[in-house]
Order: C-alpha cells, then structure tokens, then sequence
C-alpha cells in the first residue's frame, strides 16, 4: 500500500503529468490550479497537523496515476477550496473557466453528504445519491482520490472514527470504484479499509504473506522464466511480471471458508502483449505446455465486464504442479484494468481518437451508463431525513417505487404501472392485465407517484396492446413494445403467406422445392419489387400481394383471368358489387369462399340466377373459367355491410379457451353467428361463423387470436 507523503513537490506532479500530457498549455493550467490552491489554503493545517496544501496534493498526485486529464487534475488540487476557503464560484470560474469550476462545485456538494452503513438498503441508495449529484464522471473520481488520501491518513483521527470511515470507503465508495474500472484506487481502498475494520485480520493475512514470500517468489520467477521463453521461441513480444496480491481478495476467499493454500491468485502472473490476436496466440502456446484447469478460464476480451475491463484469464498447473493463474492483455487493456475510465483521456489525447473503437468520447463518459448498474433493493427510504432532503434536489426526473416485496423500481417521473411491469421483466409486461396500487385497482394508465407500493397481475395468455405505447413514459418500454408487434406480426404474416403459397401449390400439382428455385425466386422478387423469399411470404401473408400473383408469374397456365379495374363514375349505388358494363343483375355472395369487403373477386354467371361473387383464389373457380366476368366493390356502399365469414381455430392443448376466444371477438366489434367444437387427441379446434365490416377487419382479428399462446393457427374456410 501506498503511503501518504507529505514531501510531494508541484514538480513532482508536473513530471508524472507529463508522462501522458504533452500539451505545455494544460500543464500551466494544472500548476496555476496549485499555486491558487495554496495561496487560498495558506495558514490552515490537517488533523495530522501538516499543512493543509499536502492534502490536496496528493489527491493530484493520485489523480497524475490513473491518467486523469489536465482538467480533472485542476479540480483535484482546488477540490476543498469553495468549501474550506474565502473564494466564490465566480472567482474560480474567472480564474479557470466554467468546466473547472464545475468539477470543484460538484466534488463540493459531495462532501456535505453524510453517509451512513447502518444497513444494506442506505449502503446502496448512497452509491445512488453519488451517481445522481455527479453529471461529470470525473467528480467521483475526484471524490475518490481524496478519500483514497484521506485513508492513508486515518491514523490521525479517533478509532471510532476510524472504523465509520473506513466503512464508508469499503462498502460505498470502492464498488463505485470498481464500477468505474479503477483497480488501483479500488484494491487500495479495499486493504486501507480492512486494515482499521479488522486489524487482527488483516496482519494475520500479511503475516502468512510474508511466511510464504521467500517459497512463492521463487516459483513464480521459475514460472516467469518458463512462460517468457515460451513466448519468446513463438516471437511473440511480451512483458510479464508477477501480480500483486490483494489481501482483502485473499481475505474475502478465507471468509467463505477457503483455506490459505487452496487461494490460487497466490501464485500469479500477468502477460503483455501488443495486439488482441497476440492475446490469444500466447494462451494457445501456454496451454500446450501447462494443463489448464477446467473452468477456470474467462474471456473477458470478446466479452468485457460492465466497467470495460478487458483480459483472459486461465488456471493452469504449472511449475511443480502448482496452481497459477494467468493474464493475459494488451498494453492499453492493462491500462484501462489498472486506471479505468479516467485512462480514456490520456489515451485521447496522446494517441488519437481512432486508436481504440472501444473507447468512448468525453460526452459519452458521463454517469448515465453507470446509473444503471447501482440498483436499490430495500427498504427504509422514508425513515432517513437525508433522503427527504435531498431527493428533489438529486432524483428530480425520477421517482421511486415499492413492489410488494419492499425492492425499490427507479422510474421517470409520469411513469405507468406498464413501466413498471416492463422494468420487472419483459415477460411480466407482456402479460399483464392490471395493476394494484396501494391495495387500490388502478387503470394501466395511472401515474404512479414516489412510495406507490405497485402489484402487477399477470395472465400467461395475455399479450400486449398496441395502445400501451401511448400509455407509457420509459422509452425503453415503448421500444419493447413496439419490438413484440414488429416480431409477432412479421412471424405471423410469413406463416401465413408461405402456408397460402405451398396450399395453391398443392392445388396445382407443383413441388414447392422445384417451385422455388434460386431463379424463380429472384423472377418473383423483381415482379412484385421484394428481396427475399421471405419477403415473398410477407408480402401475401399482410395481403400485399395474392397468391395468385405470386405463383402466376411462374406457373401461367392455371391462371385465372385477374378482374380489370373498371373506372366507375363517384355516385351512390345501392348494389354492394358493381358488374362490369351492366347496371342491374342479381348479385349474391358465394357460400364457398365468403368474399368478404376488400378481397379480390370475379363473378361466375349462373344459370338463372344472376351472378354470383367468387374470391379469386377459389377452387371451385377452375372449373368456371369460361364464364366468369369482372366485378368489383363498391366503395360507395359498404360503410355499415357485414359479411359472413367462417373461421377454423386450432389449439395447441385440450384445454376449452372458448370464453378467451369469445370475449376477443366480442371486444372487436365482430358479431358471432355460430360456434362448432371438435376435439382432438391433442387439441381443440373451433369453428366460428362471423360477421366483419371487411378483410382489414378480418386480418385484425385473425392476428389477435393468433397471439394468444394456446393457438396454433386460424385460418379462413372454403368449403
């Protein structure tokens, strides 16, 4: 561990700055942020009673470690200035500029916070306060430098006061630190703070470091010595050293009932190497030498940690059969490991912004990717005075509310239960059918308000409705839901059109394979201007495009002639079909196929009894060819028509859903004239004779029974 010193010089900072900042204006910032500093600390002393301006020094010096930018190393050194000393914001923004300022006034109102351990729930609504007070991410690691500092000299305060501290720094201040990717600050953090909370512990721990120092130091340089000429008869460039040990790693490991011996990063090394591909070479060639022990290896390259850690990680047996684990990164992996996002600036600066397409901008490292991973999960919000009397000033475009099991949902303000239900799961969103607000049935559109206690009620059938994203605030959740309909009506829509096309296929005696070649595919998709096959499923499944269509651009010979679009001057005509070039005839709906409004149809001309309308797509259609005749709709006239349409229903159990399947027709507007049951070994099909104003109508209905999670299929009947 570290140790505070008190005989850091402004040169010293400058010079361990210069290593990763090269611009002299920046620099003259920095030294004019100290020379500021301690002109405005002047005459004041530390509780160890060293001058004050050693404080803030060695926050910088910290800062100079982890690659913090020219900016953040400014408000490091003037971090306590506002707060401690005679100057205004509007001074120090005279001086150095708004954004420095900023930094300062932000580290500031962090300090006034008084923290408290007393329970798990205020632990991580404090790691939340933090979050939410900093918009800069760079005031937190302002905050933790100082309180790094702070550790390495607790020693001058009282031991009661000792132990809050360091509390305060184990559980809420390092999981920030881990989270922001800043290991050297974290594992600092982490043994300064074991070391006052339970010092027995943690010189017991050092003491059997220091027993085993001399055994392991000797096998490990023989690892190093083995793995280095590995590496070197491949030629692969590398560095490699041996890992320092963290006892407060070592002493969470003995405290889930872990023996000393059995701790495998006892013996360790770190591996780097100057590419990715370079990373994986080098595990492949360590591998074949040294047995990997069986589910000890984690890619964290393909796939980083939350906080953009990067490395591989193996356990092999190594020299003497002894157990080591290994890293293995890349130079800029090892520094963003070690210094976390502060490290993204130096990188920025030094090696151009393209170097890494990981990294991320300077407005893109804000908190608002880190608000997510803190998460609060239990009670006692209402019971703490400090929650009250921050929470509109911190949380004002939030509120936060209770499942009935105490666990706290973060929500926009205006949100609904549904963004309440969505943020549970996506399956609990998709299925609920209403919402209990304290102990009070509420409309999924409430405006939940903070402390609202929230139940959801789920039904496994339900499905969303497409009013909901009206309903809801989160624009995650309108995405959501925006996202099923998307999926479910595409799936549905290509079942549907390639279950019409193999069906008129079968009709007409043709293989679907040998119908669908690579050329007739292509033929159809530059006829009917789509990519795919499975655009051509789409397009006849939405009713874009028949069936007929479709196959007639390959397969002409069955084709039944297409109805022209006859020009019909805009009057009212009492007849529902117009008949091409006569005005009066008796016209009546088949009983075979049921066109309904919107289909596409011919007329058949019977033997005394007028004509009678066909879909065009209708079996009985090839044997009348000969006699058919163009007809069409009319618009004019069918505001308030229904048609006769019949349904076939086919379940997935044999369970009777035929209340469910009711009520959904029911809510649509469509009337039922009639309702058959036949049960199956593994099912139940329905069959429901309906009236609907049309296709449009018709689709609608067919897609939300569709939905419903016991429905197999529904389909039109021809008789």
């Amino acid at each position: 561990m570290t140790k505070s010193k008190s005989n850091i010089t402004i040169d010293d900072i400058l010079t361990s700055a210069k290593t990763y900042i090269e611009n002299e204006e920046q620099l003259a910032v920095v030294k004019k942020a100290y020379e500021f500093a301690k002109e405005k600390h002047q005459g004041q002393l530390r509780k160890s009673g060293e001058p004050y301006i050693n404080h803030p020094m060695n926050v910088a010096m910290i800062l100079t470690t982890i690659y913090a930018d020219y900016e953040t190393i400014s408000a490091g050194f003037m971090h306590d200035v506002l707060e401690d000393c005679d100057c205004t914001p509007e001074e120090m923004e005279k001086e150095f500029g708004s954004t420095i300022t900023k930094l300062v006034q932000g580290v500031t109102k962090l300090s006034k916070i008084h923290f408290s351990t007393e329970n798990e729930y205020l632990i991580d609504y404090y790691k939340k306060i933090i979050v939410g007070m900093s918009e800069d991410v760079r005031v937190i690691i302002i905050k933790l430098a100082d309180r790094l500092h702070n550790l390495r000299t607790l020693w001058a305060i009282p031991e009661d006061r000792q132990k809050v501290k360091a509390k305060e720094a184990l559980e809420i201040l390092a999981p920030i630190a881990h989270h922001l990717g800043i290991h050297k600050i974290k594992s600092e953090m982490e043994d300064l703070s074991l070391r006052y909370l339970k010092p027995e512990v943690f010189y017991d721990i050092v003491e059997k470091l220091n027993k085993t120092k001399l055994e392991r130091d000797k096998y490990v340089y023989e690892m190093q010595q083995e793995v280095s000429d590995l590496l070197n008869e491949h030629h692969i460039p590398h560095e490699i050293k041996g890992r320092a040990k963290c006892i407060y790693s070592i002493y969470n490991k003995l405290d889930k009932g872990k023996k000393f011996s059995e701790i495998y990063d006892l013996l360790a090394l770190r591996i780097i190497v100057k590419t990715e591909q370079e990373c994986y070479l080098a595990l492949g060639i360590i591998h074949s030498k040294f047995r990997p022990l069986p589910r000890r290896f984690k890619d964290y390259i393909a796939s980083p940690k939350p906080n953009m850690y990067q490395s591989l990680h193996t356990t092999v047996f190594g020299i003497g059969g002894d157990l080591f684990e290994i890293q293995i990164r890349t130079y800029e992996m090892d520094e963003i490991a070690e210094n976390g996002i502060a490290a993204h600036w130096s990188y920025k600066e030094n090696k151009g912004s393209n170097t890494n397409a990981n990294l991320t901008s300077t407005t893109e490292q804000k908190l608002q990717f880190f608000k997510s991973i803190i998460d609060l999960s239990h009670e006692g919000l209402n019971s703490e005075d400090f929650v009250n009397s921050v929470k509109d000033e911190v949380l004002n475009n939030n509120i936060y509310v209770f499942t009935p099991k105490g666990d706290v949902i973060e929500l926009p303000k205006g949100a609904t239960p549904l963004d309440f239900a969505y943020k549970i799961h996506t399956k609990v969103g998709e299925t609920t059918v209403g919402a209990i607000v304290n102990n009070n049935i509420v409309p999924l559109n409430y405006e939940l308000k903070d402390n609202d206690i929230v139940k959801i009620n789920t039904n496994k059938n339900s499905t969303p409705s497409k009013e909901w994203i009206n309903m809801v605030k989160s624009t995650t959740t309108k995405n959501k839901i925006r996202a099923f309909f998307t999926k479910n009506d595409r799936e549905i829509y290509i079942e549907r059109g390639k279950y019409a096309l193999e069906k008129e296929l079968r009709k007409r005696k043709l293989v679907f394979s040998e119908f669908f070649t690579e050329a007739n595919i292509k033929k159809i998709c530059d006829t009917i201007k789509v990519d795919d096959l499975e655009e051509i499923y789409l397009s006849v499944g939405n009713g874009k495009t028949t069936v007929t269509a479709v196959i007639n651009v390959i397969d002409k010979i069955q084709e039944v002639p297409a109805p022209k679009v006859v020009k019909v001057p805009n009057k009212n005509i009492d007849a529902d079909i117009i008949v091409n070039g006569i005005d009066k005839i008796k016209v009546n709906l088949a009983n075979c196929c049921h066109p309904v409004f919107g289909d596409e149809i011919v007329g058949y001309i019977t033997k005394g009894n007028g004509i009678t309308v066909h879909r065009i797509n209708c079996h009985n259609l090839s044997v009348m060819e000969d006699r058919t005749l163009e007809v069409m709709w009319n618009t004019n006239n069918n505001l308030n028509k229904r048609y006769l349409t019949s349904l076939l229903i086919t379940t997935t159990n044999t369970e009777n859903h035929l209340a469910d399947i009711i009520q959904i027709i029911s809510l649509s507007n469509i009337s039922i004239d009639g309702v058959k049951t036949l049960s199956q070994t593994n099912s139940i099909v329905y069959e429901v004779d309906c009236y609907v104003s049309g296709i449009e109508q018709l689709n609608k209905i067919m897609l939300s029974i569709e939905r419903l999670q016991y429905i197999q299929k529904v389909e039109r009947i021809f008789q």
